[in-house]
């Protein structure tokens, strides 16, 4: 038989908790003194208030455990895990697809924590990556405004709508209806002016070459509650973009502890500031979590899983991972499709091939195994290998090819020299 590497574990003094919003079931699982190689066990209900958690924490320590853990129940987990985290306890945050319960059995919270308790002990669970309290600060506020941007975005869309429903057309002649131009016409609209002409007069800059397209898409029905409805809409347009710069400022502040590792991150085309702080607020800058680049593209969802069987390999999909590290990598791949760079021409190479949703993961891969090595050597510097780097390596195997078939069918050494230059006439 083969020997494996894997050991026996058996973690002595463990608690699992089945989390709710209002309360929590504990089980705390110890060795029992009398009986060798048996278990004892206390299983407790305690609220999810501070005080209540504060007791349990001195339970957890009057009986020496060593290891707490817990399913990502929505956001309930938060207060407990950060609170116990920061009582001294190991925490561990366990995805619950992975300790799912066995069928067949009646499932109470009590069973749940028991049975999670079971399963820590002997060591069948792998802890969630939770990143270090500042990157949890800075996650937070990336996230926030992420979502904010989102929210401004859609209420935009609205705004779009509700022209098309006056049939005024000013996104179809203006690139952009909130610029200069397009703010001032909004603000005419809305004071009252409906004549198209004076309305397209408003133009500033180049749009003012289109003064006569513009008269025609400014000729619709707007009416006073569509001027209503635009003003509030451009109220909370107004009020987002300025919370969306606060919170800007807000991380700037957070994130000032790794420059260095938002410049590194910089310097990879598609890459800008703003992706570098999601980066680093979704993955941190410790990647000794990671062990290889390959880990960290298998948790983040952005690398297909194994799915064989009978000997065979069937397709599998790379699975659900974290949607706001998906959304960044989807903005970057966006940038890099639009540029003349090794990850811009190997997206269009895929995209061609294997179709555009292929080709966005499998970006977000490459993406991924550059920031893994630049994170994880602080010295590391990006080099971009050029959008030819595929056809100048196929040019070279070509070139190899031919060497090895004209060796072997004249029997001789070959060797390339230059080609001399014509001489000008």
């Amino acid at each position: 038989m083969e020997a494996t590497d894997e050991t026996v574990q058996l973690v002595e003094r463990v608690a699992a908790l089945d989390i709710g919003k209002a309360s929590l079931m504990a089980c705390i699982r110890v060795p029992n003194e009398r009986t060798a190689g048996r278990r004892r066990q206390e299983v407790a209900e305690y609220a999810t208030t501070t005080g209540a958690l504060l007791r349990l924490a001195d339970r957890l320590r009057e009986l020496g455990v060593t290891r707490v853990a817990m399913e990502a129940t929505s956001d309930y987990w938060k207060p407990v895990f950060y609170l116990l985290e920061a009582e001294g306890f190991q925490c561990w945050l366990l995805n619950a697809t992975h300790v799912k319960n066995v069928p067949g059995r009646p499932k109470t919270d009590k069973l749940d924590a028991v049975w999670l308790a079971k399963v820590l002990e002997r060591g069948m669970c792998a802890p969630s990556f939770v990143p270090p309290k500042p990157i949890r600060r800075l996650r937070d506020l990336t996230r926030y405004r992420r979502s904010l941007i989102r929210d401004r975005t859609r209420e935009k869309q609205r705004l779009e709508k509700l022209l098309e429903d006056a049939q005024m057309k000013l996104s179809v002649v203006a690139s952009d209806m909130f610029g200069v131009s397009g703010r001032a016409i909004l603000a005419a609209l809305i004071a009252g002016q409906r004549d198209p002409q004076v309305l397209a007069e408003l133009a500033r800059g180049r749009l003012r070459s289109k003064i006569s397209q513009l008269r025609e898409a400014l000729t619709g029905h707007f009416q006073e509650h569509h001027a209503l409805l635009c003003a509030k809409m451009l109220d909370r347009v107004d009020a987002m973009t300025a919370d969306i710069a606060e919170v800007s400022t807000a991380i700037e502040a957070a994130i000032r502890p790794y420059d260095a590792q938002v410049n590194q991150l910089d310097e990879v085309t598609g890459i800008g500031v703003t992706c570098a702080q999601e980066l680093i607020a979704e993955l941190g800058v410790d990647m000794t979590v990671f062990p290889t680049a390959a880990h960290l593209a298998s948790w983040a969802r952005f690398a297909p899983r194994a799915n064989q069987s009978a000997g065979k390999n069937k397709p599998a999909t790379t699975g659900k991972g974290n949607p706001w590290l998906a959304s960044t990598l989807g903005e970057i791949t966006a940038v890099l499709a639009r540029s003349d760079t090794f990850l811009g021409e190997r997206y269009r190479r895929l995209s061609r091939r294997r179709g555009k949703l292929r080709a966005i993961v499998a970006t977000g891969n490459s993406v991924l195994t550059v920031v893994w090595h630049l994170l994880n050597d602080p010295n590391a510097l990006y080099h971009d290998l050029g959008a030819d780097f595929h056809d100048t390596r196929y040019h070279q195997r070509h070139q190899h090819n031919l060497i090895i078939q004209l060796e072997r069918a004249t029997g001789q050494k070959v060797t390339l020299t230059a080609r001399d230059e014509p001489a000008a006439a």
